[in-house]
């Protein structure tokens, strides 16, 4: 039997606390993910963290980093000298996790629609000067930034935010796991931050055209600094 939808006394539509807009992520929570993430990375594996120094102390700020492992984003908020909001597919928001992500700030996103709620908690983070973690490629790939899609540039262009390129390297290494699907425990994960840098051309454009180009200047500074990443840390050019 179909139901009805609830109205207020003007006859209004009153909308079912599923359908209300999310309010913005709690920048408490995130700090607090942080704090479990530095216990959990650091009493798990070992790692070395290059260049933190070049996050913005203060004011929106983009991290872009390359996706090749499920710890990435984990490690990556665990590391940073700040806390991070990080767009996750809303697949990962399974059973008890849905609260505990959600709790500690971070934001679900449906990447097969445009996910217009996501969007708009993701922009309110820049807007209050908070830092956004985004995986550019989109999903769990080669981690090379080879393939870029859109989102970060309008994430970048519109919150006039600059961006942070993040390379974790190491946490895809197959050798001598323990357990399938993670690093071999007590290894070692580097995460290099490069130089922040604006995507946009400085005209304010957010047209089609203008997003595409700044996608592509975007996908450049990210793969030149995951290139200086491998120099720095030794780490070969294919996954380890």
């Amino acid at each position: 039997m179909r139901r009805h939808p609830r109205r207020g006394e003007a006859g209004r539509e009153v909308s079912r606390p599923s359908e209300r807009t999310a309010g913005p992520p709690s920048e408490r929570g995130a700090d607090i993910g942080r704090r479990i993430g530095v216990g959990l990375m650091y009493g798990l594996w070992r790692p070395r963290v290059l260049g933190a120094w070049r996050v913005p102390a203060a004011g929106p700020a983009i991290l872009a980093v390359n996706h090749s492992h499920n710890i990435d984003g984990p490690m990556v908020m665990g590391v940073a000298p700040r806390p991070v909001h990080f767009l996750i597919k809303k697949e990962a928001f399974a059973g008890p996790l849905d609260p505990f992500l959600t709790g500690i700030g971070q934001l679900k996103v449906d990447r097969h629609t445009t996910d217009r709620t996501a969007i708009t908690r993701a922009l309110g983070v820049l807007d209050s000067g908070g830092v956004l973690g985004i995986f550019p490629e989109g999903t769990r790939g080669e981690g090379d930034f080879a393939s870029l899609r859109a989102g970060l540039a309008y994430f970048a262009v519109r919150g006039g935010a600059p961006i942070v390129p993040v390379a974790v390297l190491g946490s895809s290494e197959r050798r001598g796991r323990l357990i399938k699907g993670l690093p071999p425990l007590r290894s070692r994960v580097d995460v290099v931050f490069g130089d922040p840098f604006e995507a946009g051309d400085g005209s304010g454009r957010r047209t089609r055209k203008a997003l595409d180009e700044a996608t592509e200047r975007i996908q450049k500074q990210l793969t030149a600094h995951l290139e200086n990443a491998r120099r720095l840390t030794g780490r070969p050019a294919t996954l380890e």
